[in-house]
């Protein structure tokens, strides 16, 4: 995460709609098996990640963070893999002697420090979560000492350890002014991967633990940086240390052009190489770190609903692309425009990653009904026996508020059931925002500021199939997970 500047928070008033229907039709075929090449799923496919200096904060001065996080493990049966790491990882040092989690300075408690230490309390505290954990750790300040003892601390303290991060986004080091830093001289991607390489086979010797690093963490695009630039350029030793290899993505942009599928789709094709070089090798490919506009979001668009359904797409589509896990950062508390969750108020973008996780909830494979070249999306999950459990369908069509909303009709064919239900991901328009009073609903539901308790009753549609077909409509900005057992 690149930290970000102050903004003035934009506040949007939102007038009524009305949804009239028969704008496009979309039909789709829901194949009775997995088709060929479809991806198979994590059991937990979207994760958290939390700035490294805000972590401590976020688990025990926000109220919202145990809940919100409950929620998702009540849909899936496991607690959501969260990520500890971003910019101030590389701004900390282990102080063994420190009795605080985290010791730093700051002008104004909005802002990130410029540099920290940590002490083994901060281990212990990311102990106690129940779901598995990956921890970033300095590597730009060139201490590899230093970083080997907190791998230490935190592989002795952590049963939950999942892995570890040598350095989050090191293409920026050349220019980040890091005291020592590993990139004093010339640094490329080709320079990098030998840094890796040897800090991988360092730490991993030291730890006597294969497959216990988190390679990679790269924000420039591949293929200057990425996996298939990286693994070439490690050793056998090295690779054997690797656990999964990570990116991250900021796509950044309008609420028009972030929430688009067809946009979506088309910013997700540049980690296909990437992914294809993990599983050559054997390894897991995650977006260790992500979100909607870098820096902790943009006022105008991380919170809306927009942001919502690009969330529920881009999370769907990514595990399409055998992207195993989507770490979605949290940065600064009271300073975070994309963040789910704060001390007061719940965000609009936490409706569309619970409907995602809700959607893949005890899946086993997922295909994509759509060629990703319209606005219009179908994505469909099997079961462990190969049948299929749900069909998500998205309207990215952009509403702002005013005007004609128009509708959508979206035919499913090869239903065996007689009738389904559904429940739809709605609010009054894009540009809503659960912050300031336009709350999203889920299935009639809302998640309550402050406590993230679920809110409301539970409300499906229930539509007759005829002849194998059923047809919905779903209106520019809201999307519908339809139940087929």
């Amino acid at each position: 995460m690149r930290i970000p500047t102050r903004r003035a928070l934009w506040i949007l008033l939102l007038g009524p709609a009305t949804i009239p229907a028969g704008a496009a039709s979309i039909s789709y075929t829901v194949p009775g098996t997995p088709p060929a090449g479809s991806s198979s799923l994590d059991v937990a496919p979207v994760g958290v990640s939390f700035e490294f200096f805000a972590f401590p904060s976020y688990f025990t001065n926000v109220t919202a963070t145990k809940q919100c996080l409950s929620n998702f493990r009540s849909l899936t049966g496991v607690w959501p893999p969260i990520r500890i790491g971003g910019t101030t990882q590389d701004r900390a040092q282990h102080d063994a002697s420190a009795s605080a989690m985290v010791v730093y300075t700051v002008a104004d408690p909005k802002d990130a420090p410029a540099k920290l230490t940590f002490g083994s309390s901060f281990f212990k505290l990311a102990a106690t979560y129940a779901g598995t954990v990956v921890i970033g750790l300095n590597r730009g300040y060139n201490n590899i000492a230093n970083t080997i003892a907190a791998a230490k601390v935190a592989q002795k303290s952590m049963s939950n350890l999942r892995a570890i991060e040598l350095g989050n986004e090191p293409e920026y080091y050349a220019g980040a002014n890091q005291p020592i830093a590993v990139a004093a001289g010339s640094w490329t991607p080709g320079v990098d991967a030998k840094s890796q390489n040897s800090w991988i086979a360092a730490v991993g010797q030291a730890l006597g633990s294969p497959a216990i690093i988190q390679a990679g963490n790269s924000n420039t695009d591949p293929p200057t940086w990425g996996a298939a630039e990286l693994i070439p350029n490690l050793n056998s030793t090295s690779r054997s240390y690797v656990y999964d290899y990570s990116h991250h993505n900021y796509p950044g942009g309008t609420v028009t052009s972030l929430m688009s599928h067809s946009g979506i789709v088309n910013n997700m094709k540049k980690f296909k190489a990437d992914v294809a070089a993990a599983m050559a090798v054997g390894k897991e490919y995650v977006l260790g770190e992500t979100n909607s506009v870098s820096g902790g979001g943009a006022a105008g668009v991380s919170p809306t609903f927009g942001a919502a359904l690009w969330t529920m797409d881009y999370v769907l589509h990514a595990s399409v692309l055998n992207i195993r896990r989507t770490y979605f950062h949290h940065g600064t508390v009271g300073l975070c425009y994309y963040c789910w969750w704060g001390r007061y108020s719940m965000g609009a973008p936490y409706y569309g990653a619970y409907a995602a996780q809700e959607a893949m909830a005890n899946g086993s494979y997922i295909a994509q009904l759509d060629n990703g070249s319209s606005a219009y999306a179908g994505y469909v999950i099997y079961d462990s026996a190969s049948k299929p459990l749900r069909v998500m369908l998205y309207n990215s069509e952009y509403y702002a508020g005013s005007g004609t909303r128009v509708a959508s009709n979206f035919t499913l064919s090869g239903i065996k059931s007689s009738s389904v239900k559904a429940k739809r991901l709605t609010a009054a328009s894009a540009l809503s925002r659960a912050d300031n009073g336009a709350v999203p609903t889920w299935g009639g539901q809302q998640f309550a500021d402050v406590t993230c308790s679920i809110a409301g009753t539970e409300t499906f549609e229930t539509t007759t199939v005829t002849n194998g077909s059923v047809t919905f409509s779903i209106a520019a900005s809201e999307a519908l997970l339809v139940y087929l057992q």
